[in-house]
């Protein structure tokens, strides 16, 4: 008797092991899901890339997050749309424009399987500028831009992708009413990047003699007075910036009241923005 009260007594004890170190796993796997499930994943217009951040780093710090609880994907607005249409994972979309969010909200609505709950929301406003790092802007005015680029027969001059890139949108706009974006294309003087990023390499690289460029970009580098001319915001499409939260996460929704609060609007100010409020 003895011997069977100690084998059943050890089989007992072993369940109990197995069912303690079973709960330890499902706790642990639980703990794991819920960091996961904590990171914030944000889909960026490229021309975020130099403001965005800073606006983080001042987010975490305010609320105690590790560097990891936020990732940040950069692209033209375009393909981060057609990304999320496939389904790729992120919280929350800062667009470049207004139309993408807009469309991605109606593209949503009536789903039941990712349906967004908020609607978009406006949290920055770019500005245009034209950079050279081969040119002086010195004695060069917005008047005589267009004559600049007619006369000197070999200079090559860069846009982001209209079809893609609102910044580019908002360039073939500004040259089409200065009626020279038709003459510039034939001529083959018109060079298309795939974004606003690769639009200010090709600039800062010298590759091209000009390109229209985020103002926000030349912040970022202090690039001198001579070599960018900012242009008037009433001589293109205004390029205001929408976001959307497209997940049920509560990081994102708090992070985007964040983007549009004072404190969040104050570097964007600092970054080459206009103000929103």
């Amino acid at each position: 008797m003895g011997k069977l009260a100690l084998s059943a007594s050890t089989g007992l004890l072993v369940l109990l092991n197995a069912c303690t170190q079973e709960s330890s796993n499902d706790i642990e796997s639980n703990a794991n899901s819920s960091e996961a499930a904590q990171t914030l994943r944000i889909a960026a217009a490229a021309n975020l890339s130099d403001v965005l951040p800073s606006i983080i780093d001042a987010y975490q710090e305010d609320n105690n997050l590790a560097e990891s609880d936020i990732e940040v994907t950069y692209s033209s607005s375009g393909k981060l749309y057609a990304q999320i249409i496939a389904g790729a994972p992120y919280d929350v979309f800062l667009s470049a424009n207004q139309a993408f969010p807009a469309k991605l909200a109606k593209e949503k609505e009536g789903s039941h399987s990712n349906e967004i709950a908020y609607p978009p929301f406006t949290y920055a406003q770019g500005q245009l500028a034209l950079y050279s790092v081969t040119k002086s802007f010195n004695e060069l005015n917005v008047e005589s831009l267009a004559d600049a680029f007619t006369n000197d027969a070999t200079a090559k001059i860069t846009i982001a992708n209209p079809e893609l890139a609102p910044y580019g949108a908002s360039a073939k706009s500004y040259l089409q009413s200065q009626k020279i974006y038709d003459k510039l294309n034939a001529e083959k003087r018109l060079i298309q990047a795939e974004n606003i990023s690769q639009t200010f390499q090709y600039a800062h690289t010298a590759s091209v003699d000009y390109g229209f460029v985020a103002q926000s970009q030349l912040i970022a580098i202090k690039a001198k007075p001579e070599q960018f001319m900012t242009l008037n915001p009433d001589t293109y499409p205004a390029i205001l910036q929408d976001g959307i939260v497209i997940s049920d996460s509560d990081m994102a929704v708090d992070f985007t009241d964040y983007l549009r609060s004072t404190a969040g609007q104050q570097h964007f100010l600092q970054a080459g923005y206009l103000s929103v409020q």
